[in-house]
């Protein structure tokens, strides 16, 4: 019997295995504070690959120094972070695993010390410091530094780019009305708070081919913030642009819980994006069995499955999702006497 979960997937001229995506999950690892690839990250990713995922995507990774969610997080705001990052795309590529980054920048979320960037000075809640209202000049500066970055993720080995647009982040935070109260063109209207996106984009396709996703949280919970509905347009405008695929998250832009969590709670967003959009999705969120995953895929609600804290349970959930599903899939040779 078919499974889809186990069929490949094309983007441009890359074609996964499998539609098994490891989500981006921070790691909080970098004890030197130095941005760079340590152990840690060449083992947890790889161990990954050889559970044979499709695509690994690697944790939010700074643009800038003051861009870090932590002083803990993995940085690529210098060229002295290409060669680690070179190291961990080798080690993926060793078991026939595509890997991807996903490039960041915190906004008010950072808690790195000194000053922090955001669209207005507006504290995420009274737990955080408030944060500068970026001038143009750092808009613009900010912006090349995603490009530099997507530079050096392609001199690094990486096969797919991920912009962070979700969570409460920079980006996140110029989408949404409730964090952006500029009255500039990076405000006022909902073409105003997407130039920043947009712009984004199109310094990082300057540099980069390959396929580009955005991760976006398509739903604020608060009267007053972004819904789905909004995101259909904004991917809409993305596709033009040449985003390949749309990641579908939630929240954090605003300090509070969604009214109801359950597993697949959020399936429904990229389900409704990719309908409405014609842009591919990737489903996440508490999507824990096989069954689940394969139903989403087979009722057309996304493209790929990207799985978190499950893949942190089981490095080797395809495995366990093969068996359950009754699919062939091939084990690493050193691992065929136990597969």
């Amino acid at each position: 019997m078919r499974r889809m979960l186990f069929t490949p997937y094309q983007i441009k001229d890359l074609t996964l295995k499998n539609r098994i995506v490891m989500a981006p999950m921070c790691m909080y690892s970098v004890a030197d504070e130095s941005g760079k690839v340590q152990d840690w990250h060449k083992i947890h990713y790889p161990a990954r690959a050889v559970g044979q995922v499709g695509l690994i995507i690697v944790e939010a990774t700074a643009v800038t120094p003051n861009g870090r969610i932590s002083l803990n997080d993995l940085g690529i705001w210098s060229d002295e972070h290409i060669l680690g990052h070179r190291q961990l795309t080798d080690l993926v590529h060793e078991q026939n695993t595509h890997i991807g980054i996903q490039i960041a920048h915190a906004g008010r979320k950072s808690e790195v010390p000194g000053s922090i960037l955001a669209p207005s000075a507006i504290a995420f809640n009274d737990k955080y410091q408030l944060p500068e209202e970026a001038t143009t000049e750092q808009i613009q500066s900010t912006i090349q530094s995603f490009a530099d970055a997507a530079r050096r993720a392609k001199e690094a080995g990486y096969d797919v780019i991920e912009l962070h647009a979700a969570h409460g982040y920079l980006i996140n935070e110029f989408l949404s009305p409730l964090s952006n109260h500029r009255t500039d063109e990076y405000g006022q209207n909902a073409e105003g708070r997407f130039r920043f996106l947009k712009e984004i984009v199109l310094a990082v396709k300057n540099v980069w081919s390959g396929p580009l996703f955005v991760r976006v949280s398509a739903h604020d919970y608060h009267e007053e913030g972004l819904v789905p509905e909004d995101f259909v347009t904004i991917s809409e405008q993305l596709k033009e642009l040449g985003v390949d695929l749309i990641d579908v998250s939630s929240g954090g832009n605003f300090p509070a819980a969604p009214p109801k969590i359950y597993p697949g709670y959020q399936v429904p967003f990229a389900a409704q994006i990719r309908k409405e959009s014609s842009i591919p999705t990737g489903a996440v969120g508490l999507i824990t069995e096989p069954e689940q995953a394969e139903e989403i895929l087979k009722n057309e609600q996304a493209d790929l499955i990207f799985l978190g804290r499950e893949l942190l349970r089981d490095p080797y959930w395809p495995r366990r999702a093969a068996e359950k599903l009754e699919a062939k899939i091939n084990a690493p040779e050193q691992y065929a006497r136990g597969w």
